[in-house]
């Protein structure tokens, strides 16, 4: 029997009343992490139960999140989800049969599903929908394919867009702000997710650094989170090189020592050694809690998974778009119990690997809603014995404290509170607790 998360079953109620009413679209305000997935598939049972839909279409941001949308919702639907990620018109035409699709496959494919809307009563799951941008390719392909679906199920974790524009199907007041009516919304943010034991709380490590800068002529120059060593003649005389020499361009660049190998002195190597220290206190209470860097490129991430060798005697799983086989690599790390996985845009909006507890981030993107996002890999909530804190660790750059500091005020100050270092340990054989 299906056992749902109180939230889980008034957003459904809420969500059957206001399609009762002759609306037509519900948006689902919850942070990541929060269950979303499994609330829009029983949303989507009961639809079908009631005759009210006749077919489902799920839409996600990537290839692995299309197909765990197939899985979930034959699990909880007891209905088959056929995944399109790619231009395929005639799957659309199968009778019986729901879909789950990526949002960069909705361009092709949607005269086909504008032509299913017509003739069958569906609900649209659109899943991270800030993907569908007003005025973009997605949006405007989303727009084109459904605009003449009964129902929408618009989900989201971090609704407004980082460029500022709006999505398609909502709307916004003057401020930018999403404008949806209180009835057809129902919101779950990541504070009270962590009060009610949905996501588990979160500390963030703000990595302070302190580089020294050496120039063609000689001279030297100190650059910290804090500030860049202005004193120096030559910053005063070529402002470009001040801009230059910015903090975050230095965390995220690779030292190696004389040998040509990744240092392990390096800014980044105390980065690996702090979140290895946490993924190994985790590890007491919960046994496979894995570890996630994010990367803000491939030679980084390359560089990344080096130091976590040389520190752990462990090569890492990497997963980026050069990688062959990365979605069977993803979900290879997901069922078993290695420590970390290093990624380039792979592992992000809606990839659920819920043993992952420690993030190291050093991500291209440097926007909220991709920290929050990046933050929601790591809260998910193990089960109901999961007494773990989730951590990130960051380079102490204005921006990410500006971000961290708005997640932090979201918690009380019981969940912001530190634990103290752990006195016990689980087996991971017989799971039997004991001194450690």
């Amino acid at each position: 029997m299906l056992k749902l998360r109180k939230w889980q079953l008034d957003c459904n109620q809420q969500c059957q009343d206001w399609f009762d009413n002759g609306n037509s679209t519900f948006l689902m305000n919850v942070a990541p992490g929060g269950g979303k997935t499994k609330a829009s598939c029983v949303i989507a049972k009961e639809l079908v139960e009631k005759g009210e839909i006749d077919c489902v279409i799920a839409i996600a941001p990537r290839k692995s999140v299309v197909h765990q949308w197939a899985e979930d919702f034959q699990t909880i639907c007891e209905r088959t989800m056929l995944p399109i990620t790619g231009s395929d018109e005639d799957m659309t035409k199968l009778s019986g049969v729901d879909f789950a699709i990526t949002w960069s496959s909705v361009g092709d494919t949607a005269p086909a599903f504008h032509q299913l809307c017509q003739n069958k009563n569906v609900l649209v799951i659109c899943d991270e929908h800030h993907h569908a941008g007003r005025g973009a390719a997605w949006g405007d392909g989303a727009d084109n394919g459904f605009a003449l679906a009964k129902h929408t199920l618009v989900l989201t974790g971090t609704p407004i867009r980082s460029d500022g524009s709006e999505s398609v199907w909502m709307a916004y007041d003057t401020r930018g702000q999403i404008d949806h009516p209180a009835g057809g919304t129902f919101t779950l943010s990541y504070g009270e997710a962590v009060e009610l034991g949905y996501c588990r709380p979160i500390t963030f490590h703000r990595h302070e650094g302190n580089f020294t800068v050496v120039f063609d002529n000689g001279d030297t120059t100190a650059v910290s989170g804090a500030a860049i060593d202005s004193s120096n003649n030559q910053l005063k005389r070529i402002p470009a090189l001040k801009r230059a020499l910015d903090f975050y361009k230095l965390a995220c660049t690779p030292i190696f020592d004389s040998l040509g190998n990744a240092c392990t002195q390096s800014y980044q190597a105390t980065m690996l050694e702090w979140g290895i220290q946490k993924l190994d206190d985790i590890r007491f209470k919960m046994p496979d809690a894995g570890g996630l860097v994010i990367a803000p490129s491939i030679e980084i991430a390359e560089h990344m998974a080096d130091l976590i060798a040389a520190l752990e005697s462990e090569r890492p799983f990497i997963v980026h778009n050069q990688v062959a086989n990365a979605e069977a690599k993803i979900k290879a790390f997901r069922a078993n119990k290695s420590r970390w996985l290093v990624s380039v845009g792979m592992v992000s909006e809606g990839v659920d690997i819920p043993r992952l507890r420690v993030l190291v981030y050093l991500p291209f993107a440097r926007t909220e809603l991709a920290f929050r996002q990046a933050m929601g890999r790591v809260v998910r909530n193990y089960g109901p014995k999961d007494g773990t804190r989730a951590y990130v660790i960051m380079p102490a750059h204005h921006i990410f404290e500006e971000y961290a500091r708005r997640v932090e005020q979201e918690m009380s100050a019981r969940q912001r509170a530190e634990p103290t270092a752990p006195r016990t340990k689980v087996c991971p054989v017989c799971s039997t607790e004991c001194e450690i």
